[in-house]
């Protein structure tokens, strides 16, 4: 079977430019034998930065380029002539990348905008020269700082799509169908389980002009807590979600059964996601012929505490009093508030997801080291210019005295 180029999860490897070491180098010309010291300074090590680009949509470009390395910083020279900077390297997530620390799990960071920057790693600062450590009383040092080492992370990266409703349901719930009446989104429909092997979003017009995203996803089954199915490895796309829309097919045995069901899974991945609203909609009502009595004797037993609607998308019925329910739903003050409260925690909580088929490794991964690490300088304390007086000559650990 063809692999799919829907990839919402990548672990990489990031390391920053290490800075450049600071120059120990004496003035020599014609008719001055002793000019001083003119080492100049190590240039800065490479910035490891995110960046949201909404022309991405999945994670697939960096599931093959996933050693991201910065540029080192060059060293000073004569002339007081400062190293070049490290080149610093921009990864491009698509907008609704949340970022964690691959060792932790914890929260880095979230990319919800086009065009927003985060530094994940900052290079370090390259060393001073030796001609900022002349004084009157040491007019010719022989020493010059290291440059500050590079810093390395693993991070994990999750696509977490952002759209106002998300979809929850069984499969053959008829949720692409749904998206398919509400939306130009064109998802794959058919009349067997797991239709849907991958999220997909449409934009959904409303009255005056306004609009709203909603996402389908593929359906959940009993036990999707424990492994079983698909639908529980794309629940992190409706994380974001302000509003959560139930669906629950008409013909089904016991809609109160599934709609419980439903619920008791994302309880299992997730309790917070049980704090976003939620409406239920009971779908294929052209299958019982919108039967009002009928209709009337399923609603009993539902759940009072949320709004209910009778739907078809084949026939349209009752979908515009859809809309209108998910707007209201979505605009109510209260709901805001805790939606976005809601979505805060849930980001800032990396749940363990390694049992499923979709978090890739590499087998290099473990163990994979750097050439270029620099280990006698880890600890070494980079200075300001500012806190040069300060210092005596004792200070200074590292000592370069060859000529260049």
């Amino acid at each position: 079977m063809a692999e799919s180029n829907f990839i919402d999860y990548v672990k990489i490897y990031c390391r920053s430019g290490r800075g450049g070491r600071g120059s120990t180098h004496m003035h020599r010309a014609k008719y001055i034998p002793k000019g001083g010291p003119d080492g100049g300074n190590g240039g800065r090590g490479g910035h490891v930065i995110l960046r949201g680009n909404r022309n991405y949509w999945t994670l697939l470009h960096l599931r093959y380029d996933r050693h991201i390395q910065a540029g080192h910083g060059g060293n000073g020279s004569k002339d007081k002539s400062t190293g070049h900077q490290g080149e610093d390297k921009y990864i491009e997530v698509p907008v609704g990348t949340v970022v964690y620390n691959a060792e932790t799990g914890d929260y880095i960071c979230d990319i919800n905008e086009h065009g927003q920057e985060f530094t994940l790693l900052k290079g370090g600062r390259g060393g001073l020269g030796n001609f900022n450590f002349a004084t009157p009383t040491n007019q010719a040092p022989r020493y010059a700082q290291p440059g500050e080492p590079m810093q390395e992370l693993t991070v994990i990266l999750e696509l977490k799509m952002l759209a106002d409703v998300g979809l929850v349901g069984f499969p053959n719930a008829g949720k692409s169908t749904l998206v398919n009446t509400l939306s130009s989104a064109k998802p794959k429909i058919g009349n067997y389980p797991f239709t849907t092997l991958e999220p997909s979003v449409g934009v959904v017009p409303y009255r005056d002009n306004r609009s709203f995203v909603i996402a389908d996803i593929p359906g959940i089954i009993e036990g999707a807590s424990e492994g079983r199915g698909l639908g529980l490895r794309f629940l992190r796309h409706i994380e974001r979600n302000s509003l959560l829309l139930f669906m629950v097919s008409a013909d089904t045995d016991d809609i109160r059964r599934e709609y419980d069901t439903l619920l008791n899974e994302l309880r299992q991945y997730n309790p917070e996601l049980l704090e976003k609203q939620r409406v239920l909609a009971i779908t294929k009502c052209d299958i019982i012929g919108e039967d009002k009595e009928l209709i009337e004797m399923l609603s009993v037993g539902l759940p009072d505490d949320i709004p209910t609607v009778f739907i078809s998308s084949v026939s349209g019925y009752n979908i515009q009093q859809l809309k209108d329910i998910l707007w209201k739903e979505m605009n109510k003050e209260e709901n805001r508030i805790a939606a976005a409260t809601s979505t805060e925690n849930i980001l800032k909580t990396r749940k363990d997801l390694s049992k499923f088929s979709y978090v890739y490794e590499d087998e290099d991964d473990a163990g994979w080291e750097d050439e270029f690490l620099d280990e006698e300088n880890e600890d070494f304390e980079m200075l300001d210019e500012d806190d040069i007086e300060d210092l005596d000559d004792d200070a200074f650990e590292y000592v370069d005295t060859s000529d260049e």
